[in-house]
């Protein structure tokens, strides 16, 4: 393993769990990165960098018997645990793309930096199984600009029986798809399609369609910190306002929903803009209990209503 200026302080002076986690938070403070990519802050995001070398649950950290972070660690681990906190930091690579594991609605996925990292709030509809809206459990549904396929394999897991058309422009983000699918074993339920929007569906229709695309305005993109930068450009920017495609989602989408089918779309921060973009459009906004927003559903009605 090459030498790094972190080689001799963590293998040779720190030996605990407890002592990585707090020199890793130190760094991590130091270089002032910026976190959300799955964890909130450098305790936390050195909490996981840990359990990810360790190989063991994450989750653990939580429990009060647990006393991992109180044992010694072997010097490959003290090593492995130096050259990612490195990589973390000089290169300012999201943690998830060093470990090439997220997390979503409870779920582990291989990502890499062909495909978003998952992070949206649309995690806790899909766990309450879109109780406020649903009248009936979908039998068909869209996952629109799917990336790697978390919304996707997420909402096969909540809806047993449903089948899942996972679309997405990009072959690349579909190849990281694939993988996530074979891994979760859901290929029966699951289909990957390459698609530029609707394209590929024509005359298909969904009770259910959900879509994370792209929607950050020009002004967004100008200041986005440098862990952004190793995302795929093409999944973030959408126009001066943010809201491109989510036009031509919102015109599409009333001839790809069944008659009862409900359309959610994220689009965070462009949310300032949309009811200039779309007066009189009838939304409603998700209010989430875990924090986010920024989540629309509208049903098949009021859009078809709204574009007639």
């Amino acid at each position: 393993m090459s030498q790094h200026p972190y080689q001799n302080i963590a293998v040779n002076e720190l030996l605990t769990g407890l002592d990585m986690v707090r020199w890793a938070a130190s760094e991590f403070h130091r270089a002032e990165l910026f976190f959300g990519h799955g964890t909130n802050n450098a305790w936390e995001e050195a909490q996981a960098l840990l359990m990810h070398i360790l190989n063991l649950p994450y989750q653990w950290i939580a429990d009060t018997q647990c006393k991992v972070l109180d044992a010694r660690l072997t010097e490959q681990e003290r090593c492995d645990v130096a050259q990612m906190v490195w990589q973390r930091v000089s290169e300012r690579v999201p943690l998830p793309y060093i470990t090439h594991q997220a997390w979503f609605c409870g779920l582990p996925f291989y990502v890499d930096e062909r495909v978003l990292i998952p992070r949206s709030p649309i995690a806790e509809l899909i766990n309450n199984g879109f109780s406020d809206y649903l009248e009936e459990t979908p039998a068909r549904i869209m996952d629109l600009c799917t990336g790697g396929a978390c919304i996707a394999i997420a909402l096969a897991y909540q809806f047993t029986d449903a089948q899942v058309d996972a679309l997405d422009i990009s072959s690349d983000a579909l190849d990281v798809a694939e993988i996530n699918i074979s891994q979760h074993g859901l290929s029966e339920r699951v289909v990957p399609i390459q698609s530029d929007l609707f394209s590929a569906v024509d005359g298909q229709r969904y009770d259910l369609i959900v879509s994370n695309p792209p929607y950050v305005d020009a002004e967004d993109m100008a200041d986005l910190p440098d862990e952004f930068t190793h995302e795929p450009e093409l999944a973030l920017a959408a126009g001066d306002d943010g809201l491109d495609l989510v036009e031509t989602i919102l015109r599409q989408a009333p001839a790809h929903l069944t008659d009862h089918g409900w359309l959610f779309v994220e689009v965070g921060n462009s949310m300032v803009h949309f009811a200039q973009r779309f007066p009189g459009l009838n939304v409603t906004w998700v209010n989430f209990t875990h924090g986010g927003d920024g989540v629309f559903a509208v049903d098949h009605k009021t859009l078809s209503d709204y574009f007639s």
